[in-house]
């Protein structure tokens, strides 16, 4: 698997994430718990993907 620089922080994020809440029952509850901190929260394509003025694909 290779990790972008630019996203290796996320990756890491979320591997902490998993570690942290390995002991939850079933992933419903991990599902919970990120849903929780994600409120109030947006990412948008630009941010996620570092693709500044490019606009979405027309499907």
């Amino acid at each position: 698997m290779s990790v972008e620089p630019f996203h290796l922080f996320r990756y890491v994020d979320e591997q902490v994430f998993r570690y942290n809440h390995r002991k939850d029952e079933d992933d419903g509850e991990r599902f919970v718990a990120a849903m929780k901190q994600i409120v109030g929260r947006r990412l948008t394509y630009k941010e996620l993907t570092g693709k500044e003025g490019e606009k979405a694909e027309a499907f």
